[in-house]
C-alpha cells in the first residue's frame, strides 16, 4: 500500500486459501448435480435432467470464474490492484489495461467481512461491479484503509445525488 497525492494505492494478491475454500465448495455440488441429472437422464425424467445439467453447468461455470479471476486473479480482466483518488476509482488489471470508475461508485460489504464489492459507472456509462476478497490485501489495514476511501466517495455522491 502506498499513497501519493492523496492517492490510495493498493496491489493485489492471489488468494490460493480462499481458492481451496471456493474448490471445496463448488466441485461437490457440481459433480452432485451432474451425476443427479445423469441418472434422471437415463430414468425417464428427462425434464428434470435438464434443469439439473442447466445448474451443474452454471455452478461449473460460476465457480471458475470466481477461483480463476476473483481468487488467482489468472484472467486478463482480473483486477491486480487498485487506485483511489479524490473522485476516481481505477482498478489496474492483468492484461495491463486501467478501468476507470468515474460516476456512482458504490461499496457493498459482506456480513462477515471477508470480502467486498465495487460498483460504479466508467468513461462510457457502462455499470461495472467486482469483488475483492480480504485474502488477496497483504495486511488488514490495507484491506480496511480501501473500504474507507471508497466510502468517502460514497458518501460523496449520495450527498451530491441529494442536491
Amino acid at each position: 500500500m502506498a499513497g501519493t497525492d492523496r492517492t490510495l494505492r493498493v496491489d493485489l494478491h492471489s488468494d490460493r486459501k480462499g481458492a481451496a475454500w471456493d474448490l471445496l465448495l463448488y466441485v461437490p455440488t457440481v459433480v452432485a448435480l451432474a451425476s443427479i441429472a445423469a441418472k434422471c437422464w437415463y430414468g425417464d425424467d428427462r425434464t428434470l435432467a435438464y434443469i439439473l445439467s442447466f445448474l451443474a453447468s452454471f455452478f461449473f461455470l460460476a465457480g471458475a470464474n470466481r477461483v480463476l479471476k476473483t481468487r488467482l486473479m489468472l484472467l486478463p480482466s482480473a483486477p491486480i490492484g487498485v487506485d483511489v483518488d479524490a473522485e476516481t476509482i481505477a482498478l489496474r488489471k492483468r492484461d495491463g489495461s486501467t478501468l476507470d470508475l468515474v460516476k456512482d461508485q458504490r461499496l457493498f460489504t459482506d456480513y462477515s467481512g471477508r470480502s467486498f464489492g465495487i460498483s460504479g459507472l466508467d468513461r462510457a456509462g457502462q455499470r461495472l461491479q467486482f469483488v475483492l476478497h480480504r485474502g488477496q490485501f497483504a495486511d488488514a489495514a490495507s484491506y480496511a484503509s480501501l473500504q474507507d476511501a471508497i466510502r468517502r466517495l460514497d458518501k460523496r455522491a449520495t450527498a451530491a445525488a441529494r442536491k
